[in-house]
């Protein structure tokens, strides 16, 4: 992992905790996490979109080391798209990172990589940094196809943007096949692909462009396997699910060099 890479562990709670619930678990993570322990560790936490003022308000008013995100957005600024919320109404709740493309939203609700694009650029354009996601099938894994799969998914993803906007943001490898499964892939195949990511950045942007991008594992990360993870040499950070939603656990995980 490069020195600039500033390691960025987020945790991505879905459709978990309302606005109480929100208050109490960034209170608790922040008792756990201490100042001392997260000044070389970017901490993002992506709440439901009805906690996020509650979240912010906390945030602000307590001085805390924890970056508040959100879990998708539509690429509109405003107009007649009932039940969507735009870049522009997050950037102004001091959203920093905004998950784009996870394969959730693709799988569940036919999210394509041209969807994903026209938010990544919008999420941009707004002042804010996408975490855009990409990964494949366990079928597509066992076919071979896994690393056409991603390169598709990139390359698709980021089309249009300058070399200086990929290099300042986030892209979130998680294998559809680990995700909420117990399984993970193993830190050698997570860093293949992850090395791979950063390959297909150097040749459709720059290589300056591969060497400033934070490139994160998601699938299944727990504190047990946290620190092989992030000794690879192109992993940056984890898009954490399950785990980030209990504080205790999500603390350790943010705390990987102590293990």
């Amino acid at each position: 992992m490069s020195e600039a890479r500033i390691p960025l562990i987020s945790g991505n709670w879905k459709m978990h905790k309302n606005h109480f619930e929100a208050i109490q678990a960034v209170q608790k993570l922040h008792y756990r996490l201490g100042d001392a322990e997260v000044e070389d560790v970017v901490v993002t936490v992506h709440p439901p979109f009805t906690d996020l003022r509650s979240v912010q308000t906390l945030i602000e008013s307590d001085r805390m080391d924890i970056v508040l995100g959100a879990q998708d957005c539509y690429w509109e600024t405003e107009g007649a798209f009932t039940g969507e919320v735009s870049p522009t109404m997050l950037a102004k709740l001091d959203v920093a990172y905004v998950i784009v493309g996870h394969s959730e939203r693709r799988q569940l609700f036919g999210e394509t990589d041209e969807s994903v694009n026209r938010k990544a650029v919008a999420v941009l354009a707004a002042g804010m940094t996408p975490i855009v996601c990409c990964g494949e099938t366990l079928e597509e894994r066992e076919a071979g196809d896994a690393e056409s799969k991603v390169e598709g998914q990139i390359r698709a993803g980021l089309a249009g943007l300058s070399s200086a906007q990929v290099a300042g943001l986030v892209v979130a490898y998680e294998p559809i096949w680990a995700i909420g499964t117990g399984r993970t892939a193993t830190s050698e195949d997570a860093q293949a692909m992850c090395a791979h990511i950063r390959s297909v950045v150097a040749d459709g942007w720059s290589a300056d462009a591969a060497a400033s991008l934070r490139v994160q594992y998601g699938g299944s990360v727990k504190p047990g396997n946290i620190a092989e993870l992030m000794s690879q040499a192109d992993i940056d950070g984890a898009l954490v699910g399950g785990a980030s939603l209990e504080p205790d656990e999500f603390a350790a995980i943010v705390q990987f060099r102590q293990h």
